[in-house]
């Protein structure tokens, strides 16, 4: 009798176990590209030698373009003030477009647009941010060129 009470407690833990919705945490934010790039962090590791255009923003005129690339910026969320790692998940992505761009012979990355999930969210002043329970996510898309000085 105690084994069957015990099997079936069980089964019935699991079966709760397996299906109740997963709710994974999820939270968007919307940050100012502007904030990250007066980051000191950003100050230091990004050299000036590629600017970077928000989708919508002002952009001088484009002389060549050279591909379209998407960057996944991460940052730790379990340690970080949400906010913060937002800001260093989107200086990690600007990075890797600055070393790709640098490759390319590019000295700007346009169209800068958050493409989370595949979705494409476009604002001339912000990225889209997500902070789940571990981690927090910047993913976004943008077309490298060569653009008239300014």
């Amino acid at each position: 009798m105690k084994k069957t009470i015990a099997l079936s407690a069980a089964v019935l833990a699991l079966s709760a176990v397996f299906t109740a919705p997963a709710f994974a945490r999820d939270v968007e934010y919307q940050i100012p590209l502007e904030d990250v790039l007066k980051m000191p962090e950003a100050q230091a590791k990004l050299d000036g030698s590629v600017k970077f255009y928000l989708s919508g923003s002002n952009t001088p005129a484009i002389e060549q373009t050279l591909g379209e690339d998407r960057s996944h910026g991460t940052a730790n969320g379990s340690v970080k003030e949400e906010l913060a790692g937002c800001h260093a998940a989107a200086l990690s992505s600007l990075l890797a477009f600055q070393a790709k761009a640098k490759k390319l012979g590019a000295n700007a990355v346009v169209d800068i647009h958050s493409f989370f999930k595949n979705e494409v969210t476009k604002s001339p002043t912000t990225v889209e941010c997500h902070a789940g329970t571990f981690r927090i996510h910047v993913v976004l898309k943008a077309s490298y060129a060569k653009v008239a000085a300014q």
